[in-house]
C-alpha cells in the first residue's frame, strides 16, 4: 500500500472544521492521523493533509463537480479512492455560505445511511 504523502494539517484548517462541528451532533475521532467527524458511525467530513473532504451522494458529487473546479476523489491510499468522498476545493470552504450548503448536504446524506456496526 502506498499512502499519499503525509502533510501536517494547517492549524487554521483544523480550527475551522472544529468550530463548524460545534453545532453538529456528531462524534470526533482521528482517521489517517487527522481530525474526522462521524454520524452514526459513518464518517462525513474531515481533514487530510492540507485539504478538507466530504461524503456526498453520487448526485451531489456530480452537482459539485459541475459547479466547482478542482473537485477530486478522496484518495488516502494511492490508487484506492474512497467511494462517495471528495476533496473540496478551497473556493468552497473559504465561502462560508457555500461550505454550509455542502456540509448540510453531507450531513443529510450520511444521516440517511444505516448506522455503522462496530467491528469486533
Amino acid at each position: 500500500m502506498i499512502f499519499v504523502e503525509w502533510k501536517k494539517a494547517p492549524k487554521e484548517l483544523v480550527d475551522f472544521i472544529t468550530e463548524k462541528m460545534k453545532v453538529v451532533k456528531c462524534d470526533y475521532r482521528k482517521m489517517f492521523g487527522y481530525p474526522a467527524y462521524f454520524i452514526n458511525g459513518n464518517m462525513f467530513v474531515g481533514v487530510f493533509g492540507d485539504r478538507l473532504f466530504l461524503r456526498l451522494s453520487d448526485g451531489d458529487i456530480a452537482r459539485l463537480a459541475e459547479t466547482q473546479e478542482d473537485v477530486s476523489a478522496f484518495e488516502p491510499v494511492k490508487g484506492r479512492p474512497m467511494k462517495g468522498y471528495v476533496f473540496l476545493p478551497k473556493s468552497v470552504y473559504s465561502d462560508s455560505a457555500l461550505f454550509e450548503e455542502w456540509l448540510h448536504k453531507s450531513i443529510e446524506y450520511v444521516s440517511s445511511l444505516p448506522p455503522k456496526q462496530k467491528q469486533k
